[in-house]
């Protein structure tokens, strides 16, 4: 006997998990509804087997091809137009007209006896065998009457419940003999128990009934979609799961990375390759599809999560379906009953109320409270570039697809021909991604020159000597599971807002240009890169009295590209160095502030005993530099600004110096006391280096590590601010300690709150209505200036939902209680 699966309907009710899926391949325990079926009919022998497609159809075919994986050999009827469950099954009537056959839904989950359905059958001599199953609300239902024989008497479909007579509904699954095709018209819709049924027992034909023992569900609705994963789960249904059962009711499958402290509270299922992080929890009822990963701190109860989704920390899924390639950021909440479609970004900390339905390839943004369905919104980059370029997850939010768009947005810009120069840092993620940006940089026509491993100030040093601009991708610094793509101009600088906004609209237009066969473009490897910068830095920065000062410093590489450099840098500077932690470690590619903070214990512990001047740590890509003192004590970021500004201020007696708006004041009083003045910036590091181009300008820093030197270069660069400083001690004749020991202790505090994007403008209005008629300086944000001189500062986030806060005071609790102030202003205009 054949079998005939129907599996063309829309299932409009699920939407919007059916808007981009055809409803019998949504996941019922990580397998398509329609393959529990195709496995139950293959149990009871059916293995020859016509599927009946419509709505996306291709998508069935596709899945499930010839049928050979299952053992089964599956052929396809398609239907032009919806035809209705009679209709559906007259288009596959050639294949079907030699021999009785099964009916059955593609899109109900059962575990009948099809084989005591099909003896019933024969035994009766029946033309048609309608199966029947028992429930105990029938009103979504067709209801059916046997008489004593089982012989049906009456059908009722989608009754009221002043209708319903009986709890024995017809599941869709029938036994038929080919005589039955003579009562369905050819190309019209036609239903069988609307139509075909009702005219067989009016001519008194033999149409029975069998009432089935097991389980059925019609998985129409979101309720029934979830409430099957459950029964499945509870083994309520006997079908197969893939998989170890690792713990009663607890089901891994194949390949799954699941932390020995993840939390599983079954019964639950994670499928294969999916990868659960310590701290995570996971409780009943929960089905985890392929490739999820799910971070420390998130917790999911009752969650249908389907395959390739990303869960982020501390994130809340409770009763709600996730579709596929859809990722779900830190701290995101989804309540009870929403559905998230195919491809949506749910942004960090926002809220997903429940019911709400969120239709595929939507954006959430971060911080949003969404109560409302999201269903005509289109999605967008809402911001592409970030502080540090183009920054996201790596392979979730920063694939190697969006790096090649990126690449050809990028190389769009440019003129056919262009020199771009491209680096990265030690991590195996960045030298991937860097060979898609190569190849979709040369099918643009453009002429790739590539440093391959570098440190981020020698990319920046080589792409403005002669290329039209740069792309280093590096680890995130402090973020080991994200990257960075950062785009240079052909100064070496970080692409301007208009140079930002000009790659976005190509990128957000799709409009690449691509290269004819002969304009592709070539990549070279250039030689002797390190010497090229070392020779250019001792030529531009100061380095007399270096070697008669008989210094002697530490220096920490942090195993990352700076130690590159070093080799041929401290023996042409003739200092007595020592060089710690030189080697590159491929799986340290960034540090935490914690490992960052040890490493310079560890660091003052070797210049105090070895009695060096000074010790300096690089961080991993050599653009930013720590510093310890004689004395082996920590010079924190914000005091080592001071202690440079005021020696290269004390040795240049003029010209002014670049700082950012958030920076403490006394580098005012410093840089007059030595005949200097303030150029102040907004936090942008395009700025700061705009203003670090400028004739005039000696020095530059934003109190972070980083450190510009304008007489080699307007870019933060970690070892030119080395150079710099060791000349610097050299002829002052003074130690660390001494210098910062003059300066005044500032008392600068900062704090971020969580502002959602829609009331950004809304916080900002109210903190300079709040601010009356104080002296405000916009700057940057709006920083208001007390009449005792305490400022505060307040300034949206440009790629996050956070508002920053910075307060300075004459001591901490001063500072403290403006920022208390000010943090109250900016909740209040927030809720």
């Amino acid at each position: 006997m054949k079998a005939v699966v129907m599996a063309g309907g829309e299932g409009t009710r699920l939407r919007p998990m059916t808007s981009s899926m055809p409803k019998p391949l949504l996941p019922v325990a990580n397998r398509p509804i329609m393959e529990h079926v195709l496995r139950l009919l293959k149990k009871h022998g059916l293995t020859e087997t016509v599927v009946t497609v419509q709505f996306l159809a291709s998508l069935v075919k596709n899945y499930f091809g010839d049928g050979e994986e299952l053992g089964m050999e599956l052929t396809y009827a398609n239907e032009e137009k919806p035809l209705g469950t009679a209709g559906s099954v007259k288009n596959a009537e050639e294949a079907l007209k030699d021999d009785a056959f099964l009916v059955i839904s593609g899109d109900a989950l059962t575990d009948f006896d099809l084989t005591e359905l099909i003896n019933f059958h024969k035994e009766k001599g029946a033309l048609v065998t309608v199966c029947l199953t028992r429930v105990p609300n029938p009103l979504e239902f067709g209801i059916t009457i046997l008489d004593e024989s089982g012989k049906v008497e009456r059908f009722l479909e989608k009754p009221t419940w002043g209708q319903v007579f009986s709890d024995t509904v017809n599941t869709g699954i029938y036994v038929m003999e080919p005589e039955v095709f003579d009562y369905v018209e050819a190309d019209v819709p036609v239903d069988w128990s609307g139509d075909v049924f009702p005219q067989l027992m009016k001519e008194g034909k033999p149409v029975y009934g069998y009432v089935a023992e097991g389980y059925w569900e019609d998985v129409g609705t979101h309720e029934s979609y979830v409430k099957a994963q459950a029964d499945v789960l509870e083994g309520k249904v006997d079908v197969d799961i893939d998989g170890f059962e690792i713990s009663p009711g607890v089901w891994v499958a194949e390949g799954a990375e699941v932390h020995p402290d993840a939390v599983l509270r079954g019964p639950l299922y994670i499928g294969d390759y999916a990868k659960v992080e310590a701290g995570a929890e996971i409780r009943e009822h929960t089905v985890v599809g392929s490739n999820v990963v799910v971070k420390s701190g998130a917790f999911l109860h009752k969650a249908v999560v389907h395959d390739n989704v990303y869960v982020g920390q501390q994130s809340n899924l409770r009763g709600c379906v996730i579709g596929k390639n859809t990722d779900i950021m830190r701290a995101a909440r989804i309540e009870d009953g929403a559905v998230i479609g195919d491809e949506c970004l749910i942004g960090e900390e926002s809220i997903v109320q429940g019911n709400v339905r969120v239709y595929p390839f939507k954006t959430i943004e971060a911080g949003a409270f969404v109560n409302t369905s999201v269903i005509w919104e289109s999605r967008g980059q809402a911001h592409l570039f970030g502080a540090r370029g183009v920054s996201g997850i790596l392979n979730v939010e920063i694939t190697p697809e969006l790096a090649v768009r990126l690449a050809g947005a990028y190389a769009t810009t440019l003129k056919k021909g262009s020199t771009v120069t491209t680096a990265r840092d030690h991590s195996r993620g960045a030298r991937a991604l860097k060979r898609a940006v190569i190849s979709a940089l040369q099918a643009s026509a453009i002429e790739v020159r590539d440093l391959e491993n570098v440190p981020l100030p020698v990319a920046r040093q080589q792409t403005a000597r002669g290329s039209a601009g740069g792309i280093m991708i590096r680890t995130t610094p402090g973020v080991p599971d994200s990257v960075d793509i950062m785009f240079f101009d052909g100064r070496g600088a970080d692409l301007s807002a208009a140079g930002q906004r000009k790659l976005d609209r190509v990128f957000a237009r799709q409009e690449y240009r691509r290269a004819f066969p002969g304009e592709i473009g070539d990549l070279h490897f250039p030689s002797s890169v390190f010497d090229s910068y070392t020779g250019s830095l001792l030529r531009n920065v100061d380095t007399t009295g270096i070697a008669e000062s008989g210094l002697k410093v530490v220096v920490d590489a942090s195993n990352g590209s700076a130690g590159l450099v070093l080799p041929s840098l401290l023996g042409k500077l003739g200092v007595d160095s020592l060089t710690i932690n030189p080697g590159l470690d491929e799986s340290r590619p960034t540090e935490s502030a914690e490992t960052r903070r040890s490493g310079l214990v560890r660091l003052g512990e070797i210049v105090a005993s070895a009695r060096a001047a000074f010790g300096v740590r690089f961080d991993p890509v050599g653009e930013r530099l720590s510093l310890v003192d004689e004395k082996g004590r920590i010079v924190e970021d914000d005091r080592a600004l001071l202690v440079m500004l005021d020696l290269v201020a004390a040795e240049r007696r003029s010209g002014r110096v670049a700082l950012p708006v958030t920076t403490t004041r006394i580098a005012e009083q410093v840089a007059a006391y030595h005949g200097t003045q303030v150029a102040w910036t907004t936090t942008s590091p395009d700025d700061l280096t705009r203003v670090g181009a400028e004739d005039g300008t000696i020095f530059g820093g934003d109190g972070r590590g980083g450190f510009i030197v304008p007489e080699f270069s307007s870019v933060f660069d970690g070892t030119a601010a080395f150079v710099r400083l060791i000349g610097l001690v050299a002829r002052t004749q003074l130690t660390l300690s001494q210098i910062d020991a003059r300066i005044p202790r500032a008392h600068v505090l900062r704090r971020d709150l969580a502002t959602p994007w829609a009331v950004k403008g809304l916080v900002m209005r109210r903190v300079v209505e709040e601010a009356g008629d104080r002296s405000v300086d916009t700057t940057d944000g709006v920083r208001v200036v007390e009449a005792d001189g305490r400022w505060v500062m307040v300034l949206p986030d440009p790629a996050e939902a956070v508002t920053h806060l910075w307060a300075e005071g004459p001591d901490d609790a001063s500072a403290q209680a403006l920022l208390d102030e000010w943090s109250a202003v900016v909740d209040s205009a927030g809720r």
